[in-house]
C-alpha cells in the first residue's frame, strides 16, 4: 500500500485543498491554472509557456505511461519541449503510482522530484477547476508544514520571457534558407518543424538585436508571461518589418507582432489551455482543432488598417491570429507544432516557408 506524505494547495482567496505528496517536498507558489488536454504531460510540463505557474490537469487519471527518457539530438530534446520542467507544480486527481508504456523510462513522480517540482494528487480537480473558471486564474502555493511556509507569486508581475529564453545565440541545420528564431521561451517541436523543412536557424535571446545578421525570415516563438515586458523585442520586430522580409509568430509571437504593428493585448480570465481549442479561419469557413497555451489576447479592435485576424477563437470569439494586408507578415495565437497534437494547422509552417 502505498502512502505518501499530506500537502496543502491554498488559493489567495483562502480556499484549501488537502491533498498527498508525489513529486518533490518542496514548496512552491504561481498562477494556478488548468489544462483540458487528456495527454501530453511530459509534453506540457516542458513546456516554458508554463514557467511560474502552477498546472491543473483536468484529465482524472495521470502517471499511467510514465515518463520517457531525457535523450537528445543535436542539442534538441527527442521527446521533451524544452530541456527541464518549466511548471512550479502539478495538481492532478488520481495518480497511478505503476505506469507501463514502451518508451518509459521513469515514473511521473520520480521525475517531478529528479527537478524539484512538487505534485499533488488526491485533489477535486473538478471543484477547482470550477473555481478558476468563475473566479479567473489565482495566485496559489504549495506548503507541506505551515501555511506561511511560503509567500504567494504572481508571475504576470516579472519578465518571464527573460527566463525562459536562451542565453546566447545558438545554429541548428544547414539549410540554404536562414531563419532567426526569437527564443521566447521556445517549445522544441518549433525547432524539429523547421528543421524538416530544410532551413538554417539561428535561435537568438528575446532581446538579441538580430537585424545586425544576414537572415531570410524571421520566426518569433512562444513564451510565458505578460507581453508588455518585452518591448526590445517588440522594438527590434519594427525594425525587421521594413526589411520586407516574411515574419510569422506562434503563440506570444503573435501577441509581440501584434504589439510592433500597433495594436494591444490584455489577459484572458483564465486563458487557453488544452488540445481541443477550436479556431475558424477568418473569410472562410476553414476550421480546426488546436492546442493552447496562453494566458493573453491580443485586441482584435486594436489592430491598425494594414493588418486583420487570420483566425478567431469559435467558442469565445477571442483573436487567434493577424495578417498583414500586403506584406508577408502572419501569425498565430494557437500551436501547429502542436506537441502533443493536434497537427492539423502543420501547413502554417508551410505557408512561411514558402514566403521566403
Amino acid at each position: 500500500m502505498q502512502s505518501d506524505k499530506p500537502v496543502q494547495l491554498i488559493l489567495d482567496d483562502g480556499t484549501v485543498f488537502q491533498g498527498f505528496s508525489f513529486g518533490s517536498e518542496k514548496a512552491s507558489a504561481g498562477e494556478v491554472v488548468f489544462s483540458t488536454a487528456m495527454v501530453g504531460y511530459p509534453e506540457s510540463l516542458t513546456d516554458p509557456s508554463y514557467l511560474g505557474q502552477i498546472l491543473v490537469v483536468t484529465f482524472p487519471l495521470v502517471g499511467n505511461y510514465g515518463v520517457p527518457d531525457n535523450t537528445s539530438t543535436d542539442g534538441i530534446s527527442d521527446f521533451y519541449e524544452s530541456e527541464k520542467i518549466q511548471v512550479s507544480g502539478l495538481i492532478i486527481s488520481n495518480y497511478s503510482h505503476e505506469y507501463s508504456h514502451w518508451n518509459a523510462k521513469k515514473s511521473l513522480g520520480e521525475w517531478l522530484k529528479e527537478h524539484g517540482v512538487p505534485g499533488i494528487y488526491g485533489i477535486d480537480t473538478r471543484q477547482l477547476t470550477k473555481i478558476l473558471r468563475e473566479k479567473g486564474a489565482m495566485k496559489g502555493k504549495i506548503v507541506f508544514n505551515s501555511p506561511d511556509e511560503i509567500d504567494f507569486i504572481d508571475p504576470n508581475n516579472e519578465n518571464q520571457v527573460a527566463k525562459a529564453s536562451c542565453k546566447e545565440v545558438i545554429t541548428y541545420g544547414n539549410g540554404k534558407k536562414k531563419v532567426v528564431l526569437i527564443d521566447c521561451g521556445v517549445k522544441h517541436n518549433i525547432i524539429r518543424s523547421l528543421l524538416k523543412r530544410d532551413v538554417t536557424i539561428i535561435r537568438v535571446p528575446w532581446d538579441y538585436d538580430f537585424n545586425q545578421l544576414e537572415w531570410d525570415g524571421l520566426f518569433i516563438s512562444n513564451g510565458p508571461g505578460n507581453p508588455d515586458f518585452c518591448e526590445e523585442t517588440v522594438k527590434n520586430i519594427r525594425k525587421a518589418m521594413e526589411t520586407g522580409k516574411p515574419i510569422c509568430g506562434i503563440c506570444m509571437g503573435n501577441q509581440l507582432l501584434s504589439k510592433a504593428g500597433g495594436a494591444t493585448t490584455y489577459k484572458l480570465k483564465y486563458g487557453h489551455r488544452s488540445h481541443n481549442q477550436p479556431v475558424r479561419m477568418v473569410n472562410s469557413n476553414k476550421c480546426f482543432i488546436t492546442s493552447q497555451n496562453h494566458g493573453f489576447a491580443v485586441s482584435n479592435s486594436s489592430l491598425g488598417e494594414e493588418w486583420e485576424p487570420l483566425f478567431v477563437n469559435l467558442n469565445d470569439g477571442t483573436n487567434e491570429g493577424i495578417k498583414h494586408k500586403t506584406k508577408p507578415f502572419f501569425s498565430a495565437q494557437f500551436h501547429p507544432e502542436a506537441a502533443s497534437g493536434p497537427t492539423d494547422t502543420d501547413f502554417l509552417f508551410d505557408m512561411f516557408i514558402e514566403k521566403l
